[in-house]
């Protein structure tokens, strides 16, 4: 019997930075009542509570809920007194200073070409820098077709790979690429949700858009735990749905 359903978040349980839709919420509240649930996703804190927390219809059941932001270097835990955070794996300076530098140059050595941008490309989030190819406000429709077959993320990476050997690099979201520490990605969150809640990664399922390889979806198939690769927040629904029926 599976116990926690672990979820990333853009692309799976909602578009690229949008809020829940209203099925969505209710179909996770529903889930909250026969199973844990955690998200998992390269966004910061502000955006799980924009996206995720302020859509929610029923409060009390938060308890059955983790939010494990920026790829699971950080991890939220619902107490009596609200949102607690568990640990942050935060860089230190002169990790942040050696990845930006690399990022810029990686994305001039690419070739790759941005027409038009919307906000900040790179965003510091403590634990984890974000390159976000058209900025942080792009609209979605632009995000949607600029690189939906990775292919020029990955012309980014590839280089990355080579100059920040000390770091682990993951393709995300719509136009993203996620920097962390090594060996600190959505697996080391999935680990320390097994520990933390007590339950078995046999137990476990992980849903999520990006689980190809150099996705940082990913790293959830080395866990053991049960992966299932869903295409948008659409199908995430029938996946859900599934689940619920079978754990009544």
């Amino acid at each position: 019997m599976k116990k926690l359903i672990i979820f990333d978040l853009d692309g799976t349980l909602a578009e690229s930075k949008a809020a829940l839709d209203k099925e969505m919420a209710v179909l996770l509240t529903d889930l909250m009542k026969v199973a844990k649930v955690a998200i998992i996703s390269g966004g910061d804190w502000p955006q799980f509570e924009k996206q995720v927390l302020s859509n929610l219809p029923v409060k009390k059941l938060l308890k059955n809920l983790s939010i494990l932001p920026t790829c699971g270097t950080k991890y939220y835990q619902y107490k009596k007194a609200g949102w607690k955070k568990l640990y942050s794996e935060d860089f230190t300076d002169q990790e942040r200073q050696e990845i930006i530098s690399k990022l810029n140059e990686a994305i001039g050595k690419s070739g790759v070409k941005f027409r038009k941008t919307w906000g900040d490309q790179i965003e510091d989030r403590g634990s984890q820098i974000t390159f976000s190819a058209l900025g942080q406000h792009a609209p979605l429709d632009e995000k949607k077709k600029w690189d939906p077959k990775y292919v020029k993320r990955k012309k980014i990476k590839a280089l990355l790979d080579k100059s920040l050997t000390g770091f682990s690099v993951q393709i995300g979201g719509a136009t993203s690429i996620d920097i962390t520490k090594p060996g600190i990605d959505k697996a080391y969150g999935i680990h320390k949700l097994q520990h933390t809640l007590e339950i078995r990664i046999k137990q476990m399922i992980f849903i999520g858009d990006a689980l190809f390889e150099g996705g940082n979806d990913h790293p959830a198939r080395a866990t053991g735990a049960d992966c299932i690769q869903v295409r948008d927040p659409d199908e995430t629904k029938r996946v859900v749905e599934g689940i619920i029926l079978c754990l009544k």
